[in-house]
């Protein structure tokens, strides 16, 4: 399949619905060419309005552009951008067995039937379903209606690939395979792609560079490690991952952060003996993860903090336990 390396700008991209909900305040952004973008937020964020917005199934409000390759397509209908779209719902033909699924877009295109009959059987064979061929929608798992779904995205070579939470109605076994799949199908076909989801998991897996939304603004842009450890506001820090809130009051031994505020992720807190401690604390619950297990402890009676990490001790509920702070580790939120 030919590579497609379309960029796409948005330019004062706000939306406004007729009932006057403001989903979207104006965004600008900008995505290159090959890149895979997640829009990460809560439900309501706006980042599926802005998926929308990108499609041409929503219309910015005056004065909002979308560009793809310096071309201006705001005015243009979703069947004249030529994007790939593939919905939480997989949106397939029950009435259609998964070749026709596949071809329709092909067919709506007026290919002829040689070449619709090649590009499917790519697609089958790519996705590795070539032996559902002839199944109907209503006999396929979840997992293989989302291959289909994916299948009949790409067949039509869109410029641009548009995931709305694929894989959201999976479970979780699953969910991590396709997550993988995906991945390298983006990867291999280097096309542009913007993916959305609530899930961080997902977008630290996917994206190339996430942009996190909150409240119809971007919170901020970066990629999934500048996202994660470099958050650039409160409100970054706290819905990526889990975070650690601590008083440098608390922190005995540590006299340079008296009066401030200390932020630290579960994974850099360190469990130490008595003597090397800065922290004394209860162990609440504990849960074994695996390939880790997580803590939650108590501290000056109120207080709980959450640490993790691949502990060959069980830590008893209600057993002391002493902790120690890396402040070169701890999250460092810009004045």
């Amino acid at each position: 399949m030919q590579k497609e390396n379309t960029s796409i700008d948005l330019i004062s991209c706000g939306k406004t619905f007729k009932d006057g909900t403001r989903a979207l305040e104006k965004i600008n952004l900008n995505i290159k060419g090959g890149e895979t973008v997640v829009l990460l937020g809560p439900s309501g964020c706006g980042k599926t309005t802005l998926l929308r917005i990108i499609a041409g199934l929503e219309e910015p409000d005056d004065g909002g552009q979308v560009i793809f390759n310096k071309e201006d397509v705001t005015e243009l209908l979703i069947e004249k951008r030529n994007v790939g779209m593939v919905f939480q719902s997989y949106a397939l033909f029950p009435n259609m067995n998964v070749k026709e699924n596949i071809g329709y877009g092909l067919k709506v295109r007026k290919l002829d039937s040689k070449k619709i009959d090649e590009r499917v059987s790519e697609m089958l064979k790519m996705m590795s379903i070539t032996d559902l061929s002839y199944r109907t929608i209503d006999q396929l798992s979840g997992g293989q209606r989302q291959r289909v779904a994916l299948a009949r995205a790409i067949a039509v070579r869109p410029r641009v690939l548009l995931l709305d939470e694929p894989l959201t109605a999976l479970d979780a076994i699953l969910r991590d395979r396709l997550r993988g799949e995906i991945d390298s199908l983006l990867r291999g076909l280097g096309i542009t792609a913007i993916y959305v989801t609530h899930d961080q998991s997902e977008a630290m897996a996917l994206g190339d560079r996430i942009v996190v939304m909150s409240d119809g603004k971007i919170s901020q842009i970066g990629t999934p490690r500048e996202i994660y450890f470099q958050p650039e506001n409160e409100f970054v820090a706290d819905f990526i991952g889990t975070i650690n809130r601590v008083s440098g009051n608390n922190l005995k031994k540590i006299v340079s952060v008296e009066g401030k505020e200390l932020l630290f992720r579960p994974e850099d807190i360190e469990v130490v003996d008595k003597k090397n401690s800065h922290l004394t604390g209860i162990v609440k619950a504990s849960f074994f993860l695996g390939e880790k297990t997580r803590l939650i402890i108590n501290y000056n009676s109120t207080e709980q903090l959450s640490v993790e990490g691949k502990f060959k001790e069980e830590y008893k509920i209600g057993s002391e336990i002493f902790l120690k702070f890396n402040l070169e580790t701890s999250i460092k939120l810009p004045n």
